[in-house]
C-alpha cells in the first residue's frame, strides 16, 4: 500500500467546534481509507497555555501555540482551520491565505457583509483552497433531499420553509460576552439567532433551492441590557434573540424562516420542509436519519407521507458506516465534510461550501438585518 499524502492541519480554537473538527480529522481514515490524503494534527492553538495544552494532549495534537500567527507562520502547516469566535474569522483567514495556506473556517463566514468579501477578495488573490463548515449538508439525509430535488422528482417548487428553536438564554441574569457567551455579544459574533443558527438554514436553502431573492424580516432582543462578563457593567443587549423572514427565491418558490433562542423545550430543532408540485420532502435534525416523503403520484388509497430510513448502502455516505438500519449521528457530518475536503485535493475540485459560497449567505444575512431595520423588503443581490 502506498503511504498517504499529508494534510497538516493547525487549528485555531479550542471551544465546541475545535472538538468536532478534531473528531472529523481523526476519523475519516478509518472509515475512508481510500483516500490518497489523511490529516495529521500538526499544531493547535489557543491564548490559555494551560487550556491548548491539555487540548493537545487530549486530541493528539503535537504541539501547542499561545499566538494565531505562529500557525500562520509556521512551515510545517498546510491548512489552518478557524475555530475561534467570528471576530477573529476575517483577520486569521487573510492572514493564512496570504501565506498560501488552505483554509477550513467555521460559519458564518464573518461578522458582517464587508468582513466576508475581504475574505472571499484574499482567497481568490492566493487562489488558496477552501471551505466553510455548513455541516448539515453532509448528513446522508439531507444531502439525499438534494439527490431528490436535482432529479425533479418535485417538480416546480413552490415553498420553502424552515426553523432552528433553542431555548438556552430565557434568563435575564444571564450575562453576555466573554468565554462561553461570546454569542451574546455583536461585537465578537455579528448577530445573534441570524449568524449562529439561521445561517445553517439559508444555506441548505440556497443549496437546495437557490438563491434567495429578497426578503422582508423581523427581529427581537426581548432582554433589552445585560452584565458583560468582561466588564461587569451592565449593557445594552444589541444580538437578535429571535429572528423570521419571509422571503422570494430565484425561481418563483416562496420560503418562511424562524429562529429563536426563546422556545422554550427546543435545544437545536431544526427542519425544513420543501413542498413541489409532484412531491414533498422534510426533515428534522432530532430524528436525522431519517427523510418524509409525500408522492402525490402513489395510488389514491395508498397516498401518505412515507419515512425513509436513510441508512442503506446506496443512500448517502452510508456505505462507509454500519449495516442497513444502524444510524449515525451529528458529529459524522463533520467526518463527512473532512473526507470531501480531502478528495477535493485529489480531484481538484472545490469543496463546497466555499468562501465564495458562504459570501451568498452573508448576503441574505445583511438583507435580513437591513429590512428588520427599516421595515422594508431588501434585495439581496445573489443569483444562481
Amino acid at each position: 500500500m502506498s503511504e498517504k499524502k499529508q494534510l497538516r492541519i493547525g487549528l485555531i480554537g479550542i471551544g465546541f467546534m475545535g472538538r468536532t473538527h478534531t473528531n472529523g480529522y481523526k476519523r475519516v481514515g478509518d472509515f475512508f481509507p481510500a483516500l490518497e490524503y489523511r490529516p495529521v494534527l500538526k499544531a493547535v492553538c489557543s491564548r490559555n497555555a494551560e487550556k491548548v495544552k491539555a487540548f493537545a494532549e487530549q486530541w493528539g495534537y503535537e504541539s501547542t501555540e499561545t499566538d494565531w500567527k505562529k500557525i500562520i507562520s509556521r512551515d510545517d502547516i498546510d491548512a489552518v482551520d478557524i475555530c475561534t469566535p467570528n471576530d477573529f474569522h476575517a483577520e486569521i483567514a487573510i492572514a493564512a491565505a496570504a501565506a498560501g495556506k488552505m483554509i477550513l473556517c467555521e460559519k458564518p463566514l464573518a461578522r458582517n457583509l464587508a468582513e466576508s468579501q475581504t475574505m472571499v477578495d484574499a482567497i481568490e488573490k492566493a487562489g488558496v483552497k477552501n471551505t466553510v463548515w455548513y455541516n448539515y449538508r453532509r448528513l446522508p439525509a439531507v444531502m439525499l433531499a438534494k439527490q431528490i430535488i436535482d432529479s425533479g422528482k418535485l417538480g416546480r417548487i413552490f415553498h420553502y420553509r424552515a426553523n432552528f428553536l433553542q431555548d438556552w438564554t430565557i434568563n435575564a441574569n444571564l450575562p453576555q460576552g466573554g468565554e462561553g457567551l461570546w454569542r451574546m455579544d455583536a461585537a465578537v459574533a455579528g448577530s445573534g439567532v441570524l449568524g449562529d443558527l439561521l445561517s445553517h438554514c439559508i444555506d441548505t436553502a440556497m443549496w437546495l433551492n437557490g438563491g434567495i431573492k429578497d426578503v422582508t424580516a423581523m427581529t427581537e432582543t426581548f432582554i433589552k441590557e445585560r452584565v458583560h462578563q468582561l466588564t461587569g457593567k451592565v449593557q445594552e443587549v444589541t444580538i437578535d434573540d429571535a429572528c423570521s423572514f419571509i422571503c422570494h427565491f430565484n425561481n418563483g418558490s416562496l420560503g418562511l424562516f424562524e429562529s429563536t433562542r426563546y422556545a422554550r423545550g427546543h435545544k437545536a430543532l431544526y427542519t425544513f420542509e420543501i413542498n413541489g408540485e409532484n412531491a414533498s420532502i422534510r426533515w428534522d435534525l432530532h430524528d436525522l436519519n431519517r427523510l418524509e416523503y409525500f408522492d402525490n403520484a402513489d395510488q389514491s388509497d395508498l397516498k401518505g407521507w412515507r419515512s425513509i430510513h436513510v441508512t442503506d448502502g446506496d443512500h448517502p455516505y452510508m456505505n462507509k458506516w454500519w449495516v442497513p438500519g444502524l444510524g449515525i449521528g451529528y458529529e459524522h457530518s463533520f467526518v463527512h465534510q473532512v473526507a470531501d475536503f480531502l478528495k477535493s485535493l485529489e480531484t481538484g475540485e472545490k469543496c463546497s461550501p466555499t468562501f465564495t459560497e458562504a459570501h451568498q449567505t452573508q448576503k441574505v444575512c445583511e438583507a435580513v438585518q437591513e429590512s428588520a431595520k427599516s421595515g422594508s423588503w431588501k434585495n439581496t443581490g445573489v443569483n444562481d
